[in-house]
This record gives structure tokens, C-alpha cells and sequence, in this order.
């Protein structure tokens, strides 16, 4: 197959579909596939120059007539530059607003007919699909891309039933890069951290929004802290630190709960961790589950979106309703008290990583929509 020039737009920042947008270029790009990244920065996991992929990072000037910058305006204005002095093949958009909607104006700016691909990777429709004024211009994006993708079944059907777009929307899951997210020995964190070797470790990640109830996590932890020596790693950053740190005195639990900000160890924190925790009340897919589990992590997630194709109940972890604290801690008692149950969990949540979320089987998914969308688009 011919290799292809791929222009990819999305949120260079910390989030999900930041991480498999990059991860997603850097395969593309290995893959001998020319990669060229439109996004306001250089996204956070291009740690260094790269072979095949080029980032061209949106300017954005200053008008006294804007109230507000007009990055949409830009960004369009840089694809449509792009697609012509690097003769892209097909733009892949991650969340429809604004990248769908700024790809397909600018490839209009363009004159260029190349195939636009849409990922939606949640709140693009879970929470701007519910936002009067923004729905219609998500259904705009989804309707104005040659085809979209949804990171779960979950997330598929919640588009269908809140935007109706027209289209149809195809299932391609996250995935995980398995040269960095795999068990490590890194027995030596235990002691930095101040953990004793005895102590079991329940880990949760994430940006520290309402949405993930951080607060049920907690709140889970002191129970199954009462039955189990143990401590709780809190990973991530966001507008909920404060009110976290002020539930872990109210809990009593100041000594049993280590807020480790944001890090780029996360395999070696998995590697010393017996269970991870993803409690959310909105969750598309749960990128950092498959982070867990590729590490050999249980894990214990709430019965909400795309959380219950990723755990399967029994398996490798436990799903509960949103909200069970008393279930939460049940099920996490049980596998940090069964070593037995807790060895059969870690190797089937490596296997189940391996043969649904590998990355050499997901980023084959992609390449082969991109050669149908030429195909079907007669490029």
C-alpha cells in the first residue's frame, strides 16, 4: 500500500484524545507514513524530533475588533495552508468541535476534495451534545466528514441518539503503546514513596475534574483502608485538588493518601500498584484503564460508558453502579485480600490489552479507513 501524507488536528495537551492522536501520529509516522500535526503547540508526547512527522503549530494575532481570539479562524486557515504546500492525502480530525469543523473549512478554503476523518472521543458529544448551542454545529462537523469513528460502542450510540447526524459511526477503541505501558520492575519506588513493602497500593489517575468523583475513590478508600493496610496514590492535577485534600483530613486519612501531581512515570507507578480505580460518572472510553491493565493492574470501574468494554467483570476487574461506595470497597477488598484472584486478574488484563487494544491492531484500523476513505473518495 502506498504510504500517505496524514494531516492530524487535536488538542496537544494532557487528555485522552491528546495521547492517541500523538501516539496514533508517531505509529502512523513509523509506519513510513508522512505525519504533519496542525495543532496550537507541539503536542506533550513529541518528546524530540522525529522521522516523517512535522508539526505546523497555529499563530494566532491579536485584533482590538475580537473580544475573543479567533483560534478556530486560524486553525482552519492553517490546514487549508497545509493541505496545499504538503499535498496531504486526508486530514484526521480528534473531537468534532472545533477540529471537524475547522477541517472541513479549511480544506473548502483549500479547493482540495481530500478526506476528512472524524474521531469523537467523548465530550465532544457528551457534554457539547447537550449544549443547544453547540449541537448543531457538532452534527455540522460529524455530517460535513467523510467518516467518523467513536472510541467505544458506548460513545457511538449517545451520538446517534443525541446529535442524529447523518452519517454512519464506526467503533475504532483506544489503544495503548506497549513499549511503554508494560509491567517494570520498579520495586525500589515503594520505599521513595514511603510505603511499606506490606502495604497494598490503590492507584487513581486523572485530571481531577467532578466528573471523575474523585471524592467516591476516597471516600471508597477509607473503608477498604480500614480492612486492608494500604495507601491511595492520587496522580493528576485540576480544579479538584483542594476539595480532595480537604475530604482526606475530613476522612482521616492525611497519612494514607500520597497526592503525586502530575508524572511521566506512569508504567512504574502501575507496576507498584495492586489495583487501579476509575469511578467516573462520564467516561467515553477510559484511556488510562488500558494503561493499567496493560502493566498488569486490576482494575475497579463504575457501570458508566465505554468503562464496561474495557473491564470485564470477573476478568480482569469488577464494574459497579456509579456511586456503589460500599461496592467499590467490597470488590477492591476481595482482590487485595485474594492473591489468588488478584494473579488471575493482572494476567488476563494483560492478555485482554494485548488482543483488543494492542496498538499494531488498532493503528491497522485507522490506516485501513484511510485507504477505503481514498478509495471511496476515488484518490
Amino acid at each position: 500500500m502506498r504510504k500517505l501524507r496524514i494531516g492530524i488536528t487535536c488538542y496537544p495537551s494532557l487528555g485522552g484524545s491528546g495521547v492517541v492522536a500523538t501516539e496514533l501520529g508517531i505509529l502512523l509516522a513509523e509506519r513510513g507514513h508522512d505525519v504533519h500535526f496542525i495543532t496550537s503547540g507541539r503536542p506533550f508526547r513529541l518528546y524530540m524530533d522525529q522521522p516523517n512527522i512535522t508539526v505546523h503549530e497555529v499563530e494566532v494575532s491579536q485584533y482590538a475588533v475580537f473580544k475573543f481570539t479567533p483560534y478556530d479562524i486560524a486553525l482552519a486557515n492553517k490546514i487549508s495552508e497545509v493541505i496545499v504546500e504538503e499535498e496531504l492525502d486526508i486530514l484526521h480530525a480528534h473531537y468534532a468541535v472545533p477540529h471537524a469543523i475547522c477541517s472541513a473549512l479549511g480544506r473548502d478554503m483549500a479547493g482540495v476534495p481530500i478526506p476528512i476523518i472524524t474521531t469523537l472521543h467523548g465530550t465532544d458529544v457528551t457534554i457539547l451534545g447537550h449544549d443547544r448551542t453547540l449541537s448543531g454545529t457538532v452534527k455540522y462537523g460529524i455530517n460535513k466528514s467523510d467518516m467518523t469513528t467513536a472510541v467505544s460502542d458506548s460513545l457511538k450510540e449517545e451520538t446517534y441518539e443525541l446529535i442524529r447526524p447523518a452519517n454512519e459511526i464506526r467503533t475504532i477503541y483506544n489503544f495503548i503503546d506497549e513499549r511503554s505501558y508494560r509491567p517494570v520492575n520498579a520495586h525500589h519506588m515503594k520505599a521513595g514513596l514511603g510505603i511499606a513493602e506490606t502495604d497494598k497500593i490503590v492507584i487513581h489517575v486523572s485530571n481531577f475534574r467532578k466528573v471523575k468523583r474523585i471524592e467516591d475513590v476516597v471516600r471508597s478508600f477509607a473503608i477498604i483502608n480500614r480492612e486492608v493496610p494500604s495507601k491511595l496514590l492520587l496522580v493528576g492535577d485540576g480544579p479538584e485538588v483542594e476539595t480532595i485534600h480537604a475530604l482526606v483530613s475530613e476522612e482521616g486519612l492525611g497519612t494514607e493518601v500520597l497526592f503525586l501531581g502530575k508524572r511521566d512515570d506512569l508504567p512504574d507507578l502501575f507496576s507498584i500498584s495492586d489495583l487501579n480505580m476509575l469511578l467516573s460518572e462520564k467516561e467515553a472510553f477510559g484511556l488510562v484503564l488500558i494503561e493499567a491493565m496493560a502493566c498488569g493492574v486490576p482494575c475497579i470501574g463504575s457501570d458508566i460508558g465505554g468503562i464496561p468494554e474495557v473491564i470485564e467483570d470477573g476478568k480482569n476487574g469488577f464494574i459497579r453502579p456509579l456511586g456503589d461506595i460500599e461496592g467499590y470497597a467490597e470488590a477492591a477488598i476481595r482482590i487485595l485480600r485474594d492473591s489468588d484472584l488478584a494473579s488471575s486478574f493482572s494476567h488476563d488484563a494483560i492478555r485482554s490489552v494485548r488482543e483488543r487494544f494492542g496498538s499494531e491492531r488498532i493503528v491497522r484500523e485507522y490506516e485501513s479507513a484511510y485507504y477505503e476513505l481514498l478509495e471511496r473518495n476515488g484518490f
